[in-house]
């Protein structure tokens, strides 16, 4: 019987409401560790292109994900928070070492996404809404997927070292951003910033016992997917499928696992 040893551990998962985040907290959770959940309720996009159940679940708060957790016996605590505020990460680590002590599994799973281009066009070719790249784009996207992401490490890195820990886990979520991103420009820009963090972590935090890696999901239906995104996902990729949050959550927590004590700065892609 493998154990991943993930027992009394405690795990901060950002954007964790709905889809892998919430896989994630659950998954984590599953295994022994308490999970800090992190969210912050979004306005519906009300467009035909995307699912209504998509807008509640990124309008809602973690108090269900919440729910579910304690009553299958773990232990979950959820705080909203907009990660575009500079001070989030310090507030965050200190509402998670109340509810539970000091934080050794960080998953930046939060993500400001919008669909943004380039080109002189208004929608992409699911029929989503495009908008020009400008500096609200720009702002929006960056500030949580790069900054944030930065800033929680950084303070993941501080207390680690600062208590003199010898175990840590630091895991994003990553896409297609190092080779281009059409129609997502922004997004894909950030999450290749966010991938350069990652692996920087993992070569400076190593000697202190942390792990640092990246996971690139396939096409995952955490709400958005509608017919035709779906259509592309089966007719393309080795497996012709689409992904659901469980099943990233799983390679997620096997990261953080004693198993995958010797993996780091990796990107891990998933099909």
């Amino acid at each position: 019987m493998i154990d991943p040893r993930l027992t009394g551990k405690v795990a901060l998962i950002t954007g964790a409401n709905h889809g892998i985040g919430a896989a994630t907290a659950t998954a984590l959770a599953a295994q022994g560790a308490a999970v800090f959940l992190t969210y912050k309720r979004l306005r519906p996009l009300k467009h035909p292109a995307y699912p209504e159940a998509y807008d509640l679940a990124r309008a809602g708060d973690a108090s269900d994900v919440v729910a579910r957790i304690r009553e299958a016996g773990g232990r979950a605590e959820a705080a909203e928070a907009d990660l575009a505020d500079p001070a989030a990460p310090g507030t965050l680590f200190d509402l998670a070492e109340k509810a539970f002590g000091p934080v050794e599994i960080l998953v930046n799973n939060a993500s400001g996404w919008l669909s943004d281009t380039f080109a002189p066009r208004g929608e992409d070719g699911f029929g989503r809404p495009l908008r020009p790249v400008d500096a609200e784009t720009f702002e929006r996207q960056f500030a949580v997927d790069v900054r944030a992401s930065a800033l929680l490490i950084a303070e993941f890195a501080r207390r680690h070292v600062g208590r003199g820990a010898s175990w840590g886990r630091v895991i994003g979520l990553t896409s297609e951003g190092p080779h281009g991103f059409p129609s997502e420009v922004s997004y894909g820009a950030a999450k290749s910033a966010q991938e350069s963090y990652t692996m920087s972590a993992a070569h400076e935090l190593g000697p202190y016992g942390v792990t640092a890696n990246m996971v690139h999901p396939p096409i995952t239906d955490t709400g958005w997917v509608n017919d035709e995104v779906a259509k592309l996902a089966r007719e393309h990729g080795p497996l012709r499928a689409v992904g659901q949050p469980e099943e990233v959550a799983e390679v997620i927590t096997y990261l953080a696992s004693h198993q995958a004590r010797r993996v780091t700065a990796q990107v891990i892609r998933m099909y």
